[in-house]
C-alpha cells in the first residue's frame, strides 16, 4: 500500500534524525568550516555539549573558500596558493586517476554486514623524534601580535600563546590545491629541522549532516583528496591528526555508511604512510568524558587503527585534564591491542584548568592554557602534547566563531 510505505519511509527517517540528534549529543569537537581571511572559522551549533570550535589554519596557504550556503563573515578575499601547472582543479576527482607520485588507493568494499578484512600489521611504530614541533609563522594570533606591540595583553599573549607550535588544519575539500598547500608547511617544517602537525578534515558527511556537514562529495573523491594531501607530505618527520571526529562521532551512521568510512580511514592511514613513511598518522579517540574505552577500541579497530595507524587522538577542542586524558589513551590502546608502539597525543590547548561544570562549551570562564606542545612527555604511550585547537580563537560567545579574541586569549593564559 502507498500509504503504509510512505509512512513508514517518515518513520525511519525521523528515527534517524533523532539517532544522530542523541549522537551528536555528545560530541566535543565537531565544526564547520566557514571560511576567513587569517584563519579557518569553525563552529557548531546545537545542544548540550556541542560547542564552537575555532579551528587554526593559515592565512597564506591553505586557506578554504567558504562551503555552500555558508557565506564568509570577511569581505577580504583569502589568498590561495598557486595550483601547481601539472594539476588541474575540478569539482570532484572522485573520476580522475590517481598522481603517478602516490600509489592508488584501494575501493574494493566489502559487502554489507561483512567485517572490514584488516591488512598485515605495519612494523612497530617509534615515537615523533625530539626535534622542536613547527609553529606557522601565519595565525591569526600572530597577526594580532604584530599589529598590537603597545597593548598590555601584548607580551603575555605573545609568550604564551603566540610563540607556541599549532596545528595548521586543512578544511576545505580543494582537489588541484591542496598538494601544494600541505607541501607549503612540510618544506618548511623540514628547513626549520622541526615537526608539523597537520589536520585534514574534509571526510564527506563530516558531522552526520548536521552544523559542519561539508567535505568532499563522496568517499572516493575523499580517496583522491587525501591522496593529493599525502602527495605533500615530504620525506621528513611530519605528525598527522587524521579526521578529527569521524571515529567517535559515527553513532549517528547507518552500520554500511559507517563500515564504508571506516574502510576510507584505513585506505587513508595506507595512502599516507606510503607517501612518507616517516609520517605519525594518528586515528580519532574522542575524549575521555565521551565513549568507554572499550566501544572507543572496537570502532578503532574497525577502522583498521591497529594496522594503519601510530596511534590515536584524544581531546580536540576539549577541556579534560591532561591525566584523565592519558589515561583514557592507555585503556584505549589496552582494549584496541596491536602492535606496542602504538601510542597517543593528546590536545592540551585549553585543558589547564580542566572541563567547565555544567556542560559548558562555549568559551567557558575559568579555563587555562595547557601544558606546552612537545613531543617529550614523559609518559608511557603518549607521545605528544598538541596545540590543536589555537587558544584564543573563539568559540563565538567572547567573539565571533573562529576569531581571535585577545580578551579570551588573555585570560586563558592567565588562567582566569
Amino acid at each position: 500500500m502507498p500509504g503504509l510505505r510512505a509512512r513508514r519511509r517518515i518513520e525511519r527517517a525521523e528515527r534517524r534524525r533523532a539517532k544522530r540528534r542523541n549522537a551528536m549529543a555528545f560530541a566535543a569537537s565537531a565544526v564547520v568550516a566557514v571560511g576567513a581571511v587569517t584563519g579557518v572559522l569553525s563552529a557548531v551549533t546545537g545542544e548540550a555539549d556541542h560547542r564552537n570550535s575555532a579551528r587554526p589554519q593559515t592565512s597564506r596557504t591553505p586557506v578554504p573558500g567558504p562551503l555552500p550556503a555558508r557565506p564568509s563573515p570577511s569581505a577580504t578575499p583569502s589568498t590561495q596558493a598557486p595550483v601547481p601547472a601539472s594539476r588541474t582543479a575540478s569539482p570532484s576527482r572522485s573520476s580522475s586517476r590517481p598522481s603517478p607520485s602516490r600509489p592508488a588507493p584501494t575501493r574494493a568494499e566489502p559487502s554489507p554486514g561483512q567485517p572490514t578484512p584488516e591488512p598485515p600489521a605495519r612494523p612497530p611504530s617509534s615515537p615523533p623524534g625530539s626535534a622542536a614541533l613547527y609553529r606557522h609563522p601565519e595565525s591569526q594570533v600572530l597577526d594580532w601580535v604584530r599589529a598590537n606591540r603597545d597593548d598590555p595583553r601584548h607580551p603575555l599573549i605573545k609568550n604564551r600563546i603566540a610563540d607556541r607550535p599549532a596545528a595548521v588544519w586543512f578544511a576545505a575539500y580543494n582537489p588541484g590545491a591542496v598538494t601544494a598547500q600541505v607541501r607549503s608547511v612540510t618544506s618548511a617544517a623540514a628547513t626549520a629541522g622541526r615537526i608539523p602537525v597537520l589536520v585534514p578534515y574534509a571526510i564527506p558527511d563530516r558531522d552526520c549532516g548536521g552544523a559542519s556537514q561539508g567535505g568532499a562529495p563522496d568517499l572516493a573523491a575523499y580517496d583522491d583528496w587525501i591522496g593529493d594531501f599525502a602527495a605533500g607530505l615530504g620525506g621528513g618527520e611530519v605528525i598527522v591528526i587524521l579526521e578529527p571526529d569521524s571515529i567517535a562521532l559515527s553513532d549517528c551512521l547507518s552500520a554500511g555508511e559507517r563500515q564504508a568510512r571506516f574502510a576510507s580511514l584505513a585506505r587513508a592511514g595506507r595512502t599516507l604512510h606510503a607517501a612518507n613513511p616517516r609520517a605519525k598518522v594518528y586515528f580519532d579517540a574522542g575524549h575521555s568524558g565521551w565513549h568507554p574505552a572499550g566501544k572507543q577500541a572496537a570502532a578503532l579497530r574497525a577502522a583498521g587503527a591497529r594496522s594503519n595507524s601510530d596511534g590515536i587522538f584524544t581531546n580536540v577542542s576539549n577541556f579534560h585534564r591532561t591525566a584523565d586524558e592519558a589515561a583514557y589513551a592507555r585503556r584505549v590502546l589496552a582494549a584496541l591491542g596491536g602492535p606496542a608502539g602504538l601510542g597517543a597525543v593528546i590536545d592540551t590547548s585549553r585543558n589547564g584548568n580542566g572541563p567547565p561544570a555544567g556542560g559548558q562549551w562555549c568559551d567557558p570562564a575559568g579555563r587555562a592554557l595547557g601544558r606546552a606542545p612537545t613531543t617529550r612527555t614523559g609518559e608511557a604511550r603518549v607521545d605528544a602534547y598538541l596545540w590543536i585547537k589555537l587558544p584564543g580563537e573563539s568559540d563565538g560567545c567572547k567573539g565571533a566563531a573562529g576569531t581571535f579574541t585577545p580578551d579570551y586569549a588573555y585570560q586563558l593564559a592567565r588562567g582566569d
